[in-house]
């Protein structure tokens, strides 16, 4: 009998398929990234090691800023609802959107994607996302990985991972400690759900039939604020900021408030999304809310009451910042007023 003769490709791992999207993703890079003069910046997609020139930077004090995420289970729905061309942009804007929490110009990203079996076609407008991410926050992707791991994950499945660095200036970095008394609270909306509390969207989902309409907006990409925030962050507009992510609007804003000073919201002022109202008439009690989705606040800036004006002309009307509370001085960490408009 005639013995069959192991391999890569039969164990499930096509290393020729990986080449073609190594080709794609140079291709795209060369359509996509401006080339600078300097030979470090060449186009190095498929090297052992991504390179950025930093030389040119016109910064005084330069610190680096580093974030990484994912987009949890959201991939989930893209899976579902076989749409693939915005996960990536999501993948971008959490990380991106960390970066200028801290004042942040967001310089280059990486990707990591993991599928059972690598399907050129799902991976491309995945690629596709991911660069649209890019370009809207005015970074570039310099690198990445695709891993195809058989037996780990199965059929269609698949995950995605990001990770971002950033720069500023050690005299400009956003800081709690900046944040003072009767500063205000200003929130920015956000484009819909974003990157978190899919897990129990999609529990929903099970039980409870949705419109077209709003089946739309379970896949709304993620906004990104990278252009607004840095320019207000030139002007000096801005003490502190904010990115809404998992926890919440309550958790997160703490996490830019000094101890000695009192976080106030009133609830009553937030915009609240149709896609929000829908999943709180599933009976999700307002606390479950607040926790664990935006609730229609994708980012937060705590300023000074008499910067809000130039801080508006900033933004398009749609997501235009408005006030939600202030900062004071008590006994307390956080007084919360009024509930939230369903």
């Amino acid at each position: 009998m005639k013995k069959v003769e192991n391999s890569y490709k039969k164990s499930g791992v096509n290393i020729s398929l990986a080449n073609k999207l190594v080709k794609h993703i140079s291709n795209l890079t060369k359509k996509n990234v401006k080339k600078t003069k300097s030979s470090k910046n060449k186009d190095v997609i498929g090297g052992f090691g991504s390179l950025f020139d930093i030389s040119n930077l016109k910064i005084n004090d330069p610190v680096i800023v580093s974030c990484t995420d994912g987009v949890g289970t959201k991939i989930e729905l893209a899976n579902q609802f076989k749409k693939f061309e915005t996960i990536g942009i999501d993948l971008v804007a959490m990380c991106v959107n960390d970066l200028i929490v801290q004042g942040a110009k967001p310089l280059f990203f990486l990707d990591y994607i993991a599928v059972g079996k690598l399907d050129l076609t799902k991976t491309k407008k995945i690629l596709k996302g991911i660069f649209r991410g890019c370009k809207i926050s005015n970074c570039k992707l310099i690198g990445g990985e695709t891993a195809e791991m058989p037996g780990v994950y199965s059929k269609d499945k698949f995950d995605l991972a990001g990770f971002s660095v950033g720069i500023v200036s050690k005299k400009k970095i956003l800081s709690k400690f900046n944040v003072k008394k009767d500063n205000v609270v200003l929130a920015i909306p956000s484009s819909g759900i974003h990157s978190n509390g899919y897990s129990l969207v999609r529990s929903i989902l099970k039980k409870n039939k949705i419109s077209n309409k709003l089946q739309y907006d379970l896949l709304k990409p993620t906004k990104i604020y990278a252009n607004e925030i840095l320019k207000l962050t030139n002007k000096k507009l801005i003490n502190a900021a904010a990115h809404i992510t998992g926890g919440g609007l309550i958790e997160n804003l703490l996490r830019s408030v000094p101890k000695n000073l009192t976080l106030n919201i009133d609830l009553s002022k937030i915009k609240v999304l149709k896609i929000f109202k829908w999943l709180k008439r599933k009976n999700i009690s307002d606390q479950e809310m607040l926790k664990t989705f935006n609730c229609g606040i994708g980012f937060c800036l705590i300023v000074e009451r008499k910067n809000v004006p130039r801080i508006k002309k900033i933004f398009t009307k749609k997501f235009s910042p408005y006030e939600i509370g202030h900062i004071s001085k008590s006994n307390k960490i956080v007084k919360l007023s009024n509930n939230l408009r369903w």
